[in-house]
C-alpha cells in the first residue's frame, strides 16, 4: 500500500510535525477572539412592528361617506406593503426625524468605527476651509457667485441611520418589521419612536386630501370676517325696518288686513245702506213739511234699529207718534159733532199742529243723528282704508327685507356648510382614529422599547467561533506550507521520487523533556507554547 494514500496518517504526520506553528497560530486567533468582545463597540437592536390593515373604501356618494355602512374592505397587496416599506426607509423621513431630535437636543450620535470618527472632521476640515479660504476668494475675484459653506453633518447622520436601519416585510403577512442598531439604546428607542410618529403623520398627508393647518386657519379667519359682515348687514337691515322676524310679522299683518277688510266691507255696506235710508228720510221729511192735511199724520219710517237680528224701536218716536195718532183720531171723531170753526176744534187742530211739529222735529233730529253717524262711518271707512294701505306698505317693506334676508341667510348657510366641511376634514386629519373609514390604515403593532441585552458583539458566539476559525486556519496554513515544501519527510518518498531502494532508516532518538513547571500555571503555559 502506498503511504501517500493513507490520508489520515498523512494528516496526523503533518499536524504533529508542525504542532508548534499550529499552537502559535491558534493562540494568536484565540487572543484576538478574546479581545474582540472588548474592542468592538456594543450595539443594541431596537425593534418595532407596523401593521398595515385592510383598506375600508366607501361605496356610497359624498353624502354617505361618513356613515358606518356601505363600505368594502380591500386587503393590502404586495405593492402596498412595498410602498409602506419605502415610506419607512425614505431618507426624507429619517432626515426629518434626526432634525426633530436634534432640535430637542436628544440626538448625539456616537460613531463606532475609526473612519466614522475621522471622516466628518476631515471632511469639514478639507471641504469647508478649502471652499471658504481658497475657492470662494478666487470665485469672488473672478466675479463669480460664491458657493455657500454648508454643514453636511446632517447628511452624514442620515446616511449612518439608513445603514443601521433594517426594514423588511414579514413573509406571508401584512406586518413590517423595523430593526435599528444603535450604541445608545435610549437614543435609538427615541429615534424609532419619533420615526414612527413622523411616518404616520407623513403617510396621512400622502394618502389623504387634507390641507395644511395654515389653510384651515386662513379659512377660519375668512369665515369669521365674512360671517361678521353678513350678520352685521342682517342686523342693520332688521333695525332699519324695525322688525325681528319679518316672516311672522308678514303673517300677522296679512291676518290684520283680512280682519280690516272684512270690517271695511261691513262698514261700506252699512254706509251704503245708511246713505240710502238717509236720502229716503230727507225726502219723506220734506214731503211731510210741505203737506197741510191734518189726517196726514203718519211718517213712512219707524226708526227701528236691528242689531244681531234683534229690532230696537225708538220709544220717543213711538210715543209721540201714538200721541199724534190719538189726537188726530179724536179730532176726526169730534169733527162729526162740532163745527170746524168752533173753539174745541180750533184747539184740537192747534194741538195736532204742535204735536205734528214736535214729531217732525224729532224726525229731523233723528235724520241729523243718522247724518252724523254716516259721517262717522265714512271716517271709519277712510281710517280702515288708510290702515289697510299702511299694512300693505309695511308688508311690501317686509317682503323686500325678507328677500334680502333670504339671500343673506343662503350665503350664511353656505359659509356654515363650507366651514363645517373644512373643520370636519381638519378634525379627521388631526385625530388618529376619528372615524372607522379614515385613510390611515397603518398602525403601530409593536412600539419600540429600550433593549436590556447587547445585540453585538456576543462573546459566547465570537470566542468559540474565533477559536475554531483559528484552529482551521492554522491547519490550513500548515498544509499550504507543507504543499510548497518539497523536502523528503519519510522513506517512501525517496523510492517514489528517485526510484532507489531505502536500505536503512535511523530514527531521531532525541526525546523532548517533559514540562518542568506545575500544570495550569503561567510558566507551564509559556513552556507549552515555546515547545
Amino acid at each position: 500500500m502506498n503511504p501517500k494514500e493513507n490520508y489520515l496518517h498523512e494528516f496526523f504526520r503533518i499536524f504533529f510535525a508542525n504542532k508548534r506553528l499550529v499552537k502559535r497560530i491558534f493562540l494568536i486567533f484565540a487572543v484576538i477572539a478574546l479581545l474582540l468582545p472588548l474592542v468592538l463597540k456594543q450595539s443594541f437592536d431596537i425593534t418595532a412592528q407596523v401593521l398595515v390593515q385592510s383598506k375600508k373604501l366607501s361605496q356610497g356618494d359624498a353624502t354617505t361617506s361618513l356613515t358606518q355602512g356601505d363600505a368594502s374592505f380591500i386587503p393590502p397587496s404586495l405593492a402596498d406593503m412595498e410602498t409602506e416599506s419605502n415610506i419607512l426607509r425614505s431618507p426624507a423621513l429619517i432626515r426629518q426625524t434626526i432634525s426633530d431630535l436634534q432640535a430637542k437636543g436628544e440626538y448625539t450620535p456616537n460613531p463606532g468605527a475609526f473612519n466614522k470618527l475621522v471622516t466628518v472632521p476631515i471632511q469639514r476640515f478639507v471641504t469647508n476651509p478649502l471652499r471658504e479660504y481658497v475657492i470662494n476668494p478666487v470665485r469672488g475675484a473672478l466675479g463669480l457667485a460664491i458657493d455657500p459653506v454648508r454643514d453636511t453633518s446632517l447628511d452624514t447622520f442620515t446616511q449612518e441611520a439608513i445603514d443601521n436601519l433594517k426594514i423588511d416585510t414579514l413573509p406571508g403577512s401584512n406586518v413590517i418589521s423595523i430593526i435599528y442598531s444603535s450604541s445608545d439604546p435610549a437614543q435609538g428607542t427615541r429615534f424609532v419612536a419619533t420615526m414612527l410618529q413622523n411616518y404616520l403623520a407623513s403617510r396621512q398627508e400622502l394618502q389623504s386630501i387634507d390641507l395644511p393647518q395654515s389653510f384651515y386657519e386662513t379659512k377660519k379667519k375668512q369665515y369669521q370676517v365674512r360671517l361678521d359682515g353678513l350678520e352685521g348687514t342682517r342686523l342693520a337691515l332688521l333695525e332699519k325696518i324695525g322688525a325681528s322676524d319679518p316672516k311672522e310679522e308678514i303673517t300677522f299683518r296679512l291676518n290684520a288686513i283680512n280682519t280690516e277688510e272684512e270690517n271695511l266691507n261691513q262698514y261700506q255696506d252699512r254706509l251704503l245702506q245708511s246713505q240710502r235710508w238717509l236720502d229716503y228720510l230727507k225726502t219723506a221729511l220734506a214731503a211731510a213739511n210741505n203737506t197741510s192735511r191734518l189726517n196726514d199724520y203718519t211718517f213712512p219710517f219707524t226708526f227701528t234699529t236691528t242689531v244681531d237680528n234683534i229690532a230696537f224701536e225708538d220709544r220717543e218716536i213711538r210715543q209721540i207718534g201714538e200721541q199724534l195718532t190719538t189726537q188726530v183720531s179724536r179730532y176726526m171723531n169730534d169733527l162729526a159733532v162740532f163745527q170746524p170753526g168752533s173753539e174745541p176744534m180750533l184747539l184740537a187742530r192747534e194741538q195736532i199742529t204742535r204735536t205734528r211739529q214736535q214729531f217732525l222735529k224729532i224726525v229731523s233730529n233723528r235724520i241729523q243723528e243718522r247724518t252724523s253717524d254716516l259721517a262717522i262711518v265714512t271716517s271709519v271707512i277712510n281710517q280702515k282704508t288708510a290702515r289697510i294701505a299702511e299694512f300693505k306698505n309695511r308688508i311690501h317693506q317686509l317682503q323686500v327685507a325678507q328677500s334680502k334676508l333670504q339671500q343673506m341667510d343662503t350665503e350664511i348657510n353656505a359659509l356654515h356648510a363650507a366651514f363645517s366641511t373644512y373643520a370636519q376634514r381638519f378634525a379627521e386629519s388631526s385625530t388618529a382614529r376619528a372615524l372607522d373609514s379614515d385613510l390611515s390604515n397603518a398602525r403601530v403593532l409593536s412600539p419600540p422599547f429600550e433593549p436590556s441585552e447587547v445585540a453585538f458583539p456576543k462573546p459566547l458566539l465570537i470566542i468559540p467561533f474565533g477559536m475554531l476559525t483559528g484552529l482551521l486556519l492554522a491547519i490550513a496554513f500548515v498544509y499550504v506550507r507543507e504543499f510548497f515544501d518539497h523536502s523528503f519527510k519519510h522513506p517512501a518518498q525517496i523510492t517514489h521520487e528517485l526510484g532507489l531502494p531505502v536500505l536503512l532508516v535511523i530514527n531521531d532518538q532525541d526525546v523532548l523533556p517533559n514540562n518542568p513547571h506545575k500544570n495550569w500555571t503561567v510558566p507551564s503555559f509559556m513552556y507549552w507554547v515555546r515547545h
